[in-house]
């Protein structure tokens, strides 16, 4: 059973929740692997030159001559290079992991269709790519022979927006890793510092710059706290066009001393803010899975969350739900989470066992399944 994994898509610090899965992935994979299972990964020339798993030689990998970055270069790399470049390496299925794939080739396909944002919140993705997506999503869809999807709302989302047969589509939840060991976090002395919290108490909210994340009726929500008490909104993330909104928003709030827009943070950052944080809030409108949610839970971290989509699948009952469009309630729940502390330490707890649900292992272990479906089917 020798699977291609489709990596085109990575682009190293760039690529969001959908690097994380993959790179998870392919360790649980590796780590879980079947004797009949053998992987050969397909990178784009960024990837190779940053490093990862496909180039310490613990597994094969093939250099797709793309740069990612050009999302021309993408399309170009994964409908014209790749079908030819996994016939010669002799897969016999590709799994392609970021919701486009190619559309033909001497192989099965199996693709992971995180989303249908580009379709249920159309400015999720800017310019070409937004193009693209909806051009290839809906391709890829009809073309591969088996869907993942990460949670079963986004079936829901494949049999009503594409037509795509509810029969075709296996959901594989993703998984969360517990707080990496290795990493030591940033001292709070330290972050403190560097963002200019002084001592005052933080909000956290980790997601990409992107009009879909619903961070602009966040910070109309923050403003409405007291601006005596009002803690300081944290929001890191790689920079997108959509942060001039966010900024702009901030300074007609009056809220601009109040906010903190860090771009991409190191992982020793990123511990440092979740030790440091009273709450993380996440009122995205529409999510594939929700990854940050349970990596907040998994640290301990208090959530306040949307009440759309997957994110009630994967919260449970370990966060505060709210309707991301209502900004009062938005506003009310992050002051209720925020004065009571039985209830955020009820949901720091609670948090904790439900993320202990989510494993990779697991995810890796019905993706295999997957595979042999795909492969008799």
């Amino acid at each position: 059973m020798h699977v291609g994994l489709n990596l085109i898509f990575l682009v190293p610090g760039e690529t969001g929740g959908m690097e994380v899965a993959a790179l998870e992935l392919i360790a649980a994979l590796v780590a879980d692997a079947p004797a009949d299972l053998q992987l050969t990964l397909f990178v784009n020339q960024e990837a190779a030159d940053a490093g990862g798993p496909w180039s310490d030689g613990s597994l094969p990998s093939v250099v797709v001559p793309i740069k990612a970055t050009n999302r021309v270069e993408w399309v170009r790399g994964e409908q014209q290079l790749l079908p030819g470049l996994a016939a010669r390496a002799g897969c016999d299925l590709v799994h392609s992991l970021a919701s486009t794939a190619p559309l033909r080739g001497a192989f099965r396909r199996l693709t992971t269709i995180h989303d249908l944002n580009y379709a249920m919140v159309p400015d999720t993705h800017f310019g070409l790519r937004g193009l693209g997506m909806r051009a290839l999503v809906p391709a890829a869809a009809r073309r591969s022979h088996r869907i993942l999807v990460d949670a079963a709302s986004t079936v829901e989302d494949l049999v009503q927006v594409l037509g795509t047969p509810r029969e075709k589509i296996d959901v594989v939840p993703l998984g969360v890793r517990p707080p990496d060991a290795s990493v030591t976090p940033t001292t709070p002395l330290e972050l403190r510092t560097g963002l200019g919290l002084g001592g005052r108490r933080v909000l956290l909210s980790a997601s990409a710059k992107r009009p879909h994340k619903n961070l602009l009726r966040l910070l109309d929500a923050h403003a409405s706290l007291p601006a005596d008490t009002r803690p300081v909104l944290v929001l890191p993330g790689y920079s997108t066009p959509h942060e001039a909104d966010l900024v702009a928003r901030a300074a007609a709030l009056g809220t601009t001393d109040d906010v903190r827009l860090p771009a991409w943070v190191s992982a020793a950052d990123l511990e440092g803010l979740y030790a440091l944080a009273d709450a993380f809030v996440f009122p995205s409108l529409h999510e594939g899975f929700g990854l940050p949610v349970l990596e907040a839970m998994a640290r301990g971290v208090p959530v306040v969350c949307s009440d759309r989509s997957s994110l009630p699948e994967v919260a449970g009952d370990a966060a505060l739900l709210v309707d991301p469009e209502d900004v009062g309630a938005l506003a009310s729940a992050l002051t209720h989470l925020l004065d009571d502390g039985a209830l955020r330490e009820r949901l720091s707890a609670a948090g904790v066992e439900r993320a202990a649900q989510f494993t990779w292992s697991r995810t890796a272990d019905l993706t295999v399944q997957a595979y042999r479906r795909t492969l008799t089917a």
